[in-house]
């Protein structure tokens, strides 16, 4: 008797009854923003610079089809290859530094205080603002040949040094810059030590380990996960960098510092060459894949995992 009830009820309805009651359409309905936004602001336009990676292309004129010219002119530019080079310099030293102290930062906060919040929340600041060319600007002035850090070198009598004006040096203002905005891995390095078992370290003090063992014994592989996931957000973040290298430096001196996406800009804006600038990110991005792929490949070899072992 219900049944039936219950089917006369559902043949009554209206189609935009049915429509609603379809759960199927609620999900569709709540996800429809994100699937907009990801078709329109990154479907999209990823095709659109891939077709236009093989054209000829100004901004201005209508962009004429040259095949895969554009990538092999790529491998013909020097500053090309020498923006490929800069760049995984770049990440080679500002990634590890950054990850290190991040780390060292969460490892400390992690301790019991009662400002443990005020801490953190003061070295996330960075993380928030580091990015801006208010604090580009800044640290620019900072490394100038007569900012604070010159200043201080000499009162210390260690000569001054040209940050800016030396093709080795002009490379470190800007790692630095990188590795003072740790905020983000600070926090997930200190939500992931908080989950490694207080057991394990009262096994290993039982058994007479010390505070070097315990950290590279205990420590460091239950967090080898979070150290994988911090280690290819910051190696992604770090092929993208732009905003300090344009601010401070602006490429150079000499393409010292003319890193992957200031190249892109310079080709694409500034000379209006679209299709050449195309063509680059698309080279990045099987860059970065490459790289991801292999972090994800060897990671079976140095990263715990508690359910397989």
């Amino acid at each position: 008797m219900l049944r039936s009830k219950t089917t006369g009820n559902e043949s009554g309805r209206t189609p935009w009854n049915r429509f609603l009651y379809n759960n199927n359409t609620v999900g569709y309905t709540f996800a429809s923003p994100f699937i907009i936004g990801f078709l329109v602001f990154t479907i999209i336009p990823m095709l659109s610079s891939l077709y236009y990676s093989c054209t000829n292309y100004n901004m201005i004129e209508k962009e004429t089809f040259i095949g895969i010219a554009n990538y092999v002119n790529l491998f013909k530019d020097e500053r090309f290859i020498n923006s490929v080079l800069v760049t995984l310099q770049y990440v080679v030293f500002s990634v590890p530094l950054k990850l290190a102290f991040a780390l060292f930062i969460a490892f400390l906060l992690t301790r019991p205080s009662r400002l443990v919040s005020f801490y953190r929340s003061l070295y996330y600041l960075p993380s928030l603002i580091g990015g801006s060319v208010a604090v580009a600007l800044v640290w620019k002035e900072l490394f100038a040949r007569k900012g604070l850090i010159n200043t201080n070198l000499g009162k210390l009598g260690i000569h001054t040094v040209n940050w800016f004006g030396n093709m080795s040096a002009a490379k470190w203002p800007i790692i630095l810059m990188t590795a003072w905005q740790f905020g983000s891995s600070m926090l997930i390095f200190a939500a992931g030590l908080k989950e490694i078992p207080s057991s394990y370290y009262e096994a290993a003090k039982i058994d007479g380990a010390n505070g070097w063992q315990i950290f590279w014994r205990i420590t460091m592989p239950c967090l080898s996960p979070v150290i994988m996931f911090n280690l290819i957000m910051q190696l992604i973040s770090s092929f993208m960098v732009f905003t300090q290298a344009f601010v401070i430096t602006g490429g150079g001196p000499n393409d010292a510092t003319m890193y992957y996406a200031l190249y892109v800009y310079k080709q694409g804006i500034q000379t209006r060459n679209m299709g050449y600038a195309s063509a680059m990110s698309w080279v990045m991005l099987l860059i970065m894949g490459t790289i991801t792929a292999i972090v994800f490949k060897t990671s079976k070899h140095w990263v715990f995992n508690e359910s397989e072992s």
